[in-house]
């Protein structure tokens, strides 16, 4: 038999595996987040249109529209991907799990560590600014958000003060307001002068968030 001739034996490639419906919307939905938050990030909340967001991340403005429905829409999907990005970033670092003194220092970190390079964090509180600025009814989002915010740090709070890494003497609920506004006025202030130096601020906030609370 001649070489020409010989049997071929090598099995063919396998065929790509077809995505499920419903991982073809996950995909799009991040990507239209995606392109919102930094359209958000570079031009302001007033810049993402859904025709814009839509163009950025390579559908048809009238896929944007669909999934979020109005500005409303845009807002409550953004702080959902904010809290799912925060998470992932924890997770990232082999932190998730973490309790009391140590959870807060963690969070305080990941936010203002990542303020600058992460847009999902950025555009949360350029958004937050437009709709505060503006008087919008958006602002029951963001209000609702810092809630849940308020509420996780309270928790971290009382673990530690259980674990006795956090002094029994802290108001848990005061606390856990003072250490959301503090992230607030620390990003604001960015936003307002993007030459402060976050890694300066970074360090003292741990510094002085671990001495304070702590036992």
């Amino acid at each position: 038999m001649t070489r020409s001739a010989e049997i071929d034996t090598t099995l063919p490639p396998p065929a790509p595996l077809r995505r499920t419906q419903a991982e073809r919307r996950a995909e799009s939905d991040h990507n239209l987040l995606l392109a919102a938050a930094e359209l958000i990030a570079e031009e302001g909340f007033n810049a993402a249109t859904f025709e814009k967001i839509g163009a950025r991340a390579g559908y048809s403005r009238g896929l944007a529209s669909q999934r979020f429905g109005s500005k409303d829409g845009l807002i409550g999907a953004l702080i959902d991907y904010l809290h799912e990005r925060s998470q992932e970033l924890i997770f990232a670092e082999g932190l998730d799990g973490t309790t009391g003194l140590d959870a807060i220092l963690v969070a305080v970190d990941i936010y203002m560590r990542n303020f600058e390079t992460e847009q999902a964090i950025r555009s949360y509180f350029v958004a937050m600014a437009g709709a505060v600025g503006t008087l919008s009814p958006q602002r029951t989002a963001f209000a609702a958000s810092h809630m849940k915010a308020k509420e996780n740090f309270a928790l971290h709070i009382r673990e530690g003060q259980a674990n006795g890494t956090i002094s029994l003497a802290i108001d848990a609920e005061a606390a856990a307001l003072m250490i959301g506004s503090l992230i607030l006025g620390v990003s604001t202030q960015w936003l307002i002068d993007p030459t402060t130096d976050l890694s300066r601020v970074r360090k003292t906030t741990l510094d002085t968030l671990r001495r304070s609370l702590g036992a």
